[in-house]
């Protein structure tokens, strides 16, 4: 294992070279910010489930993958004349300095819990400044990245509204207006009006009480989704085995004999 600065020298040569109008590479130099965004995240989530995996030496091959999008959107920066990786480096340096004044300066913090509190407040005055550099008033609200999984930017509307007293005290209300949402999806399903943006609306609305159970319940929705994703992949790959033992693929089989084994599939996993 090595931490040799070398090696960031190196990528950000070959990047450069990629984007090299001369010689580089005709793929590479076609892509802007917003057509290298899909990939970006799509990375950041393989990291993620390597983690989940357990699995080290993916995590090491998806890092590095995740690394060279941030790589990328430098060297695009560059070409731009807008910022370099030495600026993005030295941003994120200021900005761990900043917020950590407990162990770069003299703030006294003496629990994890603290901390929390003082990151939220050293955040929160940083989107004040920005709102009155910017001209306008700031919100609670401000900050919270469009981009995110929608599940997640949920929580995180959800935990900024918190902040500031607006929530339910339990898990006790969220059950009922799930039951509400429910019922107003139904209302809608059995109107002969309906369209797909009213449905949307009420599909939407019981979704986003959904994260905010999970939020009460201190479950990432979006981690409970995923593992949840992979119990039905799971269970669909034994339906599909299962059928191949009858010599039947899945679409010679009906909705009955797939259930059957779907049930037969959880029964095994629960032994």
């Amino acid at each position: 294992m090595t931490d040799d600065p070398g090696n960031i020298a190196r990528l950000l040569a070959i990047m450069a070279r990629l984007r090299n109008p001369v010689g580089g590479c005709p793929w590479d130099l076609e892509q802007n910010f917003a057509s290298i965004a899909p990939y970006t995240i799509e990375e950041a989530y393989e990291v993620a489930d390597a983690i989940e995996r357990n699995d080290l030496p993916a995590l090491k091959d998806e890092l590095g993958d995740l690394l060279f999008q941030v790589v990328f959107h430098a060297q695009m920066g560059k070409d731009a004349g807008a910022f370099t990786f030495a600026d993005v480096a030295a941003a994120i340096s200021d900005k761990m300095i900043r917020r950590h004044p407990h162990v770069f300066g003299d703030a006294d913090i003496a629990s994890a819990e603290a901390q929390t509190k003082a990151w939220e407040e050293h955040k929160a005055a940083e989107r004040q400044s920005r709102a009155v550099a910017a001209g306008r008033a700031a919100s609670v609200l401000d900050g919270v990245a469009v981009g995110l999984p929608a599940l997640a930017r949920a929580v995180k509307l959800q935990n900024r509204a918190a902040r500031v007293g607006f929530d339910w005290p339990d898990v006790a209300p969220v059950l009922d207006k799930i039951g509400e949402e429910i019922d107003e999806l139904r209302a809608e399903l059995a109107d002969p009006r309906r369209d797909t943006d009213r449905l949307e609306d009420e599909l939407g609305d019981m979704l986003f009480v959904l994260a905010n159970l999970g939020r009460h319940l201190q479950i990432d929705p979006e981690a409970a989704l995923r593992r949840a994703n992979a119990k039905f992949e799971r269970r669909f790959h034994r339906i599909e085995a299962l059928l191949a033992e009858r010599g039947k693929r899945p679409e010679e089989s009906d909705l009955a004999e797939m259930d059957a084994l779907w049930d037969r599939a959880k029964l095994e996993e629960r032994r």
